[in-house]
């Protein structure tokens, strides 16, 4: 159960259909990323609505390496994307792990290499302060607010 809804978000969000993945999210689901912290229902399914808008359909995810069991499983995702704050192309690979309650997700952690990231990103200040947990606060200050914005209009 747990892995085919994992494959089912992901195959969603192949199809950049934010709808989908929010049906595989338990209504007390928490997300967490290096970016965005604890996430509720509402604010992860807000983002990756806003990450699909923002992408214009440029916007490509692929998924292996999936394992897991009732309670827990996990993959590799990657996604390649232009950035849409400096337009520079981007290629992250994430690690992913989900728990689930009543077939659903209710716990959701990416991990990626927030440097890795940046460097791309952002360019010559990732590669200068990618590694800085002042650059790491920055961006997720910036990002919460650009989501605290989407929120208000939808």
């Amino acid at each position: 159960m747990s892995k085919s809804t994992l494959e089912k978000f992901y195959t969603a969000f192949q199809n950049l259909d934010a709808q989908s993945m929010a049906s595989c999210y338990h209504k007390e689901v928490i997300f967490n990323d290096p970016v965005f912290k604890k996430l509720n229902y509402q604010e992860v399914t807000g983002m990756w609505s806003m990450l699909i808008k923002r992408s214009n359909g440029n916007l490509e995810i692929d998924f292996h390496s999936v394992m897991g069991d009732e309670e827990m499983a996990q993959c590799i995702w990657e996604a390649d994307y232009e950035f849409s704050k400096t337009g520079n192309p981007v290629h992250n690979i994430i690690h992913a792990t989900m728990e689930f309650k009543d077939g659903l997700i209710i716990k959701h952690t990416d991990e990626f290499d927030f440097w890795r990231w940046s460097k791309m990103a952002l360019g010559l200040t990732g590669i200068l302060m990618g590694w800085s947990p002042y650059l790491k606060n920055r961006v997720s200050k910036v990002a919460r607010m650009s989501l605290d914005k989407y929120l208000k209009k939808s």
